[in-house]
C-alpha cells in the first residue's frame, strides 16, 4: 500500500519536471497553428451572474462533459468516486448509493439541478440516492465546499453539488443513441446478469430563439449475486438473494428554451421510475404430507420508485440596470411496495397487498436580483427562496413509526449581499439571509467571501460562511417500544449548526509561448458543527432513548492540488490531509482529540490525434480512519479506537472515434483493484479485549463495460 502511494508520488514529481499540463477543468482546443487555447469555465453556482472560474468569489470545482464522457459515467457515483473529500458509500441492501463530504454524511450538503433542490424521501436537495440521478442530459457539474447557507439555505453545511443540463446547442439537429453493457464483478449474460443501458438524446435549435431537446433513459441492473445464489435457491441456509439488488430504472426529460437579447426563459421537465426487488433470505419448506412434496417459499418485496420534476426558470434584465432570476418548480416523489409471498419452484405471487410507503410533493421558488451601483464600485444581490412540502410516512416505512404521518414543511427565506471592489485586486462579499421555517425557530446564516490578486499571478480566496442543518423526519417522529427498546422522537429539536473557514491559494505557470500550462491549488479549511443531534439516554429505570442536540464535530484539513501537461499528455494528482474530532456533551468520558488520515488521487490522459483515441486513467486512495469508540470493560463504558481499513479505486478507459467521429466506442474497466469488502472495528458495542471486527461491503470487484454512440449532427 505505502510503496503504491510512494511511487504515484514520485511519478507526480517526475512529471513536474518532465511535462506541464492545463487544469482538469479547462477545455483545450488544438487550431490550425498547433497553438493550444486555454479557454475559462463559465460557472453558476454562487454568482451573481455566470461567470468564468478566474473571475468567481468562491472557488468552484468544475467536472465537465469530457471528464463525463471518457469516464462512461451513467449516474453520479460513477463520477464522484474519484473527487477528493468525498467518500461514496453504496448500500447493497437497499441499491441505494450515498456520500460523505468532509467526514459528513448526505444531510449535511445539497445536491442541486440547475440551482433547484432534488426532492427525495428524506429531504430536500440533501440525502440523495446518487444512483437516481443519470448524466445523460448534464452539461456540466459544479462543486463548492464550505458552509452555504447564505447563497442555498439550510442545510447546505458542507458544501453544494450543482448539476447543470445542457440548454443549447452549436447544431441544427444533434441526435446521439447509445447503448452500454458492463459486467458486474465477474457475473454477465444478456438475461440475468450485468448492467445493461440504453439511451436516446435528441436536440434541435427551432430557430435562433428557440432550443428543445429530449432523452430516453433506461438501465436494468441484474444485481450482484456475489456469495448469495440468487431468488430461486430454494434452501433455507441463509443465502438466498443478492448482495446488491437487482433494480431497473427509466427516465424521460425534456427542455423547451426560449433566447432573445435580454430574456432568456426555459420550461425543463423530468419523470423518473425505479424498481428495485428485495428477496428474504428466510425459505420455507412448507410440506405437503399428502403428497411429500414442498412448495417453499419466501416472504419478498418490489419497491416503486416515481418522480415528477418540473423547472420554469427565466432571466433578463430590467429597467436597464438590474438583472433578475426567477425559478419556480413542482417536484412529487412517491416510493411504492408489493409485499407479497413468492413460490419458488413456480415464480408464482400470492398475498399481494400494495401500499404507499411513502412520498412528498411541494413547490420551490428562488429569486434574485443584482446591480452594479454607479456611484460606488459595488455589485448587490437581493433575494427569497421559499418551498411548502407536504411529507407522508405510513408506518410500514420503517419500524420506528408508529403512526402514518403526515406533516407539512415551510420555509421563507431572504438574503442579500454585496460585493465590493476595494482596489482593482481586492473583492469582499459579506452576505447575510434570514431563514423561517414552520418546524423551527428563525435562523440567520452570516457569510463573508474575498478574493485577492496576488502579485506573480498568485489568486487568494477566503470563504467564512454559516449554515443550519435541520432535523430530519426520524429524528422529529421516531417512536420505537417493544420490550427490548424504547426510542423516541423529539418534536423539540432544534437545528444544528454549522460553520466554516475555507483559504484556497491558486497559482499557473504557462510556458512555450503559453501552450503548455502548470496549475497549482493550496486549500486549507476548518469546519465546526454545533448542536448535534444524537441518540442518547434520557431515562435509565425503564431504559429510554430519545435524540436530542448533544453532539458536536469539527474537522480540519489541507489539500493541495496539481494539473501538468504538455501536448496531448495531461496528468493531474492531489492530496488531503484531515484530522476529525467528535464528542457528545452526556459522556464524561468521551475522547474529542483530532484522529488523522491521508487520502490522494491522480489522473492521466493521453489523446492520440490521427488515431482519434483518447486513454485514461483514475486513480483515488482512501486512507484508513479511526474514530474513538465504547466497549465494554468489566461492565463499564471505556473508550478505544476503532479502525476502517484503508481501500482504493482504480479506473481505466479506451476511447476511440470512427467513420468523422459519427461513431464513439468507449472501452474500460472500474475497479480494477477488485476492492469488494475492507474491515472495520470503528463502532460502538462488545467487549473491549473481543476484537469486534465488521466487514464493510464497498463494491462488487473488477468490472468491464462497452460503450458504442451514435452522434448525429447537422
Amino acid at each position: 500500500m505505502n510503496r503504491c502511494i510512494l511511487r504515484l508520488v514520485f511519478l507526480s514529481g517526475l512529471f513536474i519536471h518532465s511535462a506541464y499540463s492545463q487544469q482538469s477543468h479547462d477545455i483545450v482546443k488544438y487550431q490550425d497553428t498547433s497553438k493550444i487555447e486555454a479557454l475559462n469555465e463559465v460557472v453558476i453556482t454562487g454568482q451573481y451572474n455566470r461567470q468564468s472560474v478566474s473571475k468567481s468569489i468562491y472557488e468552484v470545482q468544475v467536472i465537465n462533459r469530457r471528464q463525463i464522457e471518457r469516464l462512461a459515467a451513467n449516474n453520479l457515483t460513477d463520477v464522484l468516486n474519484h473527487t477528493l473529500n468525498l467518500t461514496i458509500f453504496p448500500n447493497g441492501s437497499t441499491g441505494k448509493s450515498s456520500v460523505s463530504l468532509f467526514g459528513l454524511d448526505g444531510q449535511y450538503f445539497k445536491i442541486l439541478v440547475d440551482n433547484i433542490p432534488l426532492l427525495n424521501e428524506e429531504g430536500l436537495g440533501n440525502n440523495t440516492d446518487l444512483t437516481q440521478i443519470n448524466l445523460d442530459d448534464i452539461e456540466q457539474i459544479e462543486i463548492v465546499e464550505g458552509s452555504m447557507g447564505v447563497e442555498y439555505g439550510a442545510d447546505a453545511v458542507s458544501g453544494i453539488i450543482n448539476i447543470i443540463t445542457k440548454k443549447s446547442s452549436r447544431h441544427k439537429w444533434e441526435i446521439t443513441p447509445y447503448i452500454q453493457e458492463e459486467t458486474i464483478g465477474n457475473e454477465y449474460n444478456l438475461s440475468d446478469k450485468g448492467r445493461h443501458i440504453q439511451s436516446l438524446s435528441i436536440g434541435h435549435n427551432i430557430s435562433d430563439k428557440w432550443y428543445a431537446n429530449a432523452s430516453f433513459y433506461r438501465q436494468d441492473f441484474k444485481g450482484h449475486f456475489g456469495e448469495r445464489k440468487g431468488k430461486n435457491h430454494l434452501l433455507n441456509d441463509g443465502l438466498r438473494g443478492y448482495e446488491f439488488l437487482p433494480k431497473q430504472q427509466w427516465s424521460v426529460k425534456g427542455l423547451l428554451r426560449y433566447n432573445h437579447e435580454n430574456f432568456n426563459a426555459f420550461y425543463r421537465i423530468e419523470y423518473f421510475d425505479e424498481a428495485i426487488q428485495r428477496y428474504n433470505r428466510t425459505v420455507r419448506e412448507n410440506p405437503d404430507p399428502a403428497t411429500l412434496i414442498t412448495r417453499p417459499s419466501a416472504s419478498d418485496e418490489d419497491h416503486f420508485t416515481n418522480r415528477m420534476f418540473h423547472h420554469l426558470g427565466e432571466e433578463g434584465k430590467f429597467a436597464k440596470k438590474w438583472d433578475y432570476n426567477w425559478t419556480f418548480s413542482y417536484q412529487e416523489q412517491k416510493r411504492q411496495v408489493d409485499d407479497f409471498t413468492y413460490f419458488i419452484k413456480t415464480g408464482e405471487k400470492r398475498n399481494l397487498q400494495h401500499y404507499e410507503l411513502e412520498s412528498k410533493n411541494g413547490i420551490y421558488s428562488k429569486g434574485t436580483t443584482s446591480s452594479t451601483l454607479e456611484f460606488l464600485p459595488l455589485k448587490v444581490q437581493l433575494g427569497y427562496e421559499l418551498f411548502n412540502i407536504k411529507g407522508f410516512a405510513s408506518p410500514f416505512s420503517g419500524e420506528f413509526i408508529q403512526d402514518p404521518i403526515n406533516k407539512r414543511s415551510e420555509s421563507y427565506d431572504f438574503f442579500g449581499s454585496a460585493e465590493l471592489a476595494l482596489t482593482d485586486k481586492f473583492n469582499i462579499r459579506p452576505g447575510i439571509r434570514y431563514m423561517m421555517n414552520s418546524a423551527f425557530s428563525n435562523e440567520v446564516a452570516l457569510s463573508l467571501s474575498s478574493k485577492y490578486a496576488l502579485p506573480n499571478g498568485y489568486e487568494l480566496r477566503a470563504i467564512v460562511g454559516t449554515s443550519p442543518r435541520n432535523p430530519n423526519y426520524d429524528e422529529l417522529y421516531t417512536y420505537f417500544v417493544d420490550v427490548n427498546h424504547n426510542v423516541l422522537g423529539n418534536e423539540n429539536l432544534q437545528p444544528e449548526r454549522g460553520s466554516s473557514v475555507f483559504l484556497h491559494l491558486k497559482k499557473d505557470y504557462w510556458f512555450r509561448d503559453s501552450t503548455v500550462r502548470w496549475s497549482n491549488k493550496l486549500s486549507g479549511y476548518y469546519l465546526n458543527v454545533d448542536d448535534r443531534i444524537e441518540l442518547a439516554v434520557v431515562n435509565t429505570t425503564p431504559l429510554v432513548y430519545q435524540f436530542i442536540n448533544i453532539n458536536k464535530f469539527r474537522t480540519w484539513g489541507l489539500t493541495y492540488q496539481q494539473t501538468l501537461g504538455f501536448g496531448n499528455l495531461q496528468f493531474g494528482t492531489g492530496f488531503v490531509f484531515a484530522g476529525q474530532s467528535k464528542s457528545i456533551n452526556s459522556e464524561e468520558n468521551w475522547n474529542d482529540d483530532f484522529l488523522y488520515s491521508l487520502s490522494m488521487n491522480a489522473n492521466l490522459s493521453y489523446e492520440f490525434p490521427e488515431a482519434q483515441t483518447l486513454i485514461s486513467v483514475l486513480y483515488k486512495f482512501n486512507g484508513p480512519e479511526e474514530e474513538y469508540v465504547q466497549r465494554q470493560y468489566q461492565g463499564d463504558n471505556v473508550m478505544t479506537k476503532g479502525k476502517r481499513d484503508s481501500f482504493q479505486w482504480l479506473d481505466a478507459s479506451i476511447r476511440k472515434h470512427f467513420f468523422d467521429k459519427r461513431f464513439e466506442l468507449t472501452v474500460g474497466a472500474r475497479n480494477l483493484l477488485n476492492v469488494i469488502r475492507i474491515n472495520s472495528t470503528a463502532f460502538s458495542g462488545g467487549e473491549l479485549h473481543s476484537n469486534p471486527m465488521s466487514s464493510l461491503l464497498l463494491g462488487y470487484g473488477r468490472s468491464y463495460f462497452v460503450k458504442l454512440q451514435y452522434n448525429l449532427r447537422i
